[in-house]
């Protein structure tokens, strides 16, 4: 399944694709995300924990930079990961592109997802849902990570905060909702 998402942050273009070359502190920005050992050559290992609905998800896996980009600020991920008590597996090839917007930086992030097991039981819809609840959080824990560089501060700190069950899956449930209702309530426009 492929999802898309895009964001803005209000620093500059460089100084963004600056903070992606350096991965432990991208990936500090994902909730439910830890880097547990560098490999070298672009190559970590890592988890993903993730609550949806009443199942919690903890996946432990391997990631790898496999395209970096610097005249079109384009990086690809590749990862890969099995659940650790055995009921799935997720790969997921991870496009980053930026570009200028305004004074800032528009981040466009496209996930070719497949799961297999316990994670493939949900639809499209609430996996994109969730998708998109992690990629705000992200986008604000970048920024935050990027102002505090920016003033001089360390940003080695810890990761962000796991990614909450109750939280998550009551902003993707609203997601849900608000889809429901546009398609309902809104009235159809021909295109002019």
């Amino acid at each position: 399944m492929l999802i898309k998402n895009e964001f803005q942050v209000t620093a500059p273009v460089d100084k963004v694709w600056r903070f992606f070359g350096d991965i432990p502190q991208v990936a500090a920005c994902l909730p439910g995300t830890e880097l547990t050992k560098d490999l070298g050559d672009d190559k970590y290992e890592g988890r993903v924990a993730v609550r949806m609905g009443p199942v919690r998800l903890q996946f432990a896996g391997k990631a790898d930079v496999t395209e970096r980009d610097e005249t079109a600020k384009r990086m690809v991920v590749n990862a890969s990961g099995a659940e650790e008590k055995g009921r799935g597996q997720a790969n997921m090839v991870v496009t980053a592109t930026l570009a200028p917007a305004g004074r800032g930086t528009k981040v466009s992030v496209t996930q070719d997802l497949q799961l297999a097991g316990a994670a493939a039981q949900y639809g499209r819809g609430m996996i994109s849902d969730v998708s998109a609840v992690l990629m705000r959080g992200f986008s604000v824990n970048l920024a935050d990570r990027i102002d505090r560089a920016e003033r001089g501060e360390a940003v080695t700190g810890p990761a962000a905060a796991p990614a909450s069950g109750f939280t998550l899956g009551m902003r993707a449930a609203l997601m849900a909702l608000r889809r429901v209702f546009r398609r309902f309530f809104v009235p159809y426009q021909t295109a002019s």
